[in-house]
């Protein structure tokens, strides 16, 4: 029995050690064919196989020379092939693995370079198109979406879309309360493509109330001049009274005119209170 014993312990260590080297053979082995699978997968253009066996040979530490170049190679042929099928973020990813090889070129670089310059123009185009949505996602593979600074091409791009937005909604709203030349004015500030095609209909619809405003002043000028405006001065103190007391500026103008004897109308760009 204790015979028994002392053999079990190297019968293990024997099976141990004949399972570790056989291992070991089969991955030198498997090591040995993988140059030449990787050179058949390249030769039919098996970008993804190619990819795999460049990865393997690399991660085993018995390299050859070549490795690097084939890999490199794999690198570049399938970042051009998934660019041309749009799949922006592998593309870019490839690529810059391959530039941060030794085997890197050039022309790798100005390749990566190039295709970053071509998304964000498209970015821009789509931006401009309205779609802002669709610009932020070519803006995310190129780090351009968002920065924590807020200075990023994506930053700018909500900016100047939340800034549309607000001088249409604006102008909506005093053109409901025809304050035309107000309106207007805030249409004029709006300065991105798809946001002022979305504001034609209310620039019409303004445009007619300040032309309507306008023919209206030119036959009370054709009968005599318009009636005096009341005291500037006594008008603007309760103007700025009222808005210490809370009021915003438009409130504040009517109550005060009002409280005059007076009443509010547009006189051309001006707002005026008239008695």
């Amino acid at each position: 029995m204790a015979l028994r014993q002392h053999r079990l312990p190297r019968f293990w260590l024997g099976l141990t050690l004949g399972l570790v080297l056989s291992t070991l053979a089969a991955t030198y082995v498997w090591e040995r064919q993988l140059p030449g699978r990787l050179r058949e997968a390249v030769e039919r253009g098996d970008l993804d196989a190619c990819l795999r066996y460049s990865d393997q040979l690399a991660a085993l530490s018995w390299l050859g020379g070549e490795t690097p170049v084939e890999q490199a190679r794999c690198r570049r042929l399938k970042a051009r092939q998934l660019w041309q099928q749009q799949q922006w973020s592998g593309a870019l990813s490839l690529q810059l693995q391959l530039i941060n090889s030794e085997a890197a070129t050039t022309a790798d670089r100005l390749q990566l370079q190039s295709w970053e310059d071509e998304l964000e123009q498209l970015a821009l185009r789509r931006f401009y198109q309205g779609d802002l949505n669709g610009a932020l996602q070519l803006l995310e593979p190129i780090g351009e979406n968002h920065k924590q600074g807020g200075n990023s091409l994506g930053d700018n791009f909500r900016e100047v879309w939340a800034s549309n937005r607000y001088q249409l909604e604006r102008a909506r709203k005093l053109s409901q309360q025809k304050r035309w030349w107000e309106a207007i004015d805030a249409l004029n500030r709006i300065d991105h493509p798809w946001w002022k095609q979305q504001s034609q209909e209310l620039r019409g619809n303004v445009e007619t109330g300040i032309n309507a405003l306008e023919n209206k002043h030119r036959e009370r000028d054709s009968h005599g001049s318009l009636p005096h405006t009341v005291p500037a001065q006594q008008l603007d103190a309760l103007v700025q009274q009222r808005i210490a007391q809370g009021q915003d500026e438009w409130t504040a103008f009517q109550g005060a005119c009002r409280s005059l004897g007076g009443r509010v109308i547009e006189a051309g760009p001006e707002t005026a209170c008239q008695r």
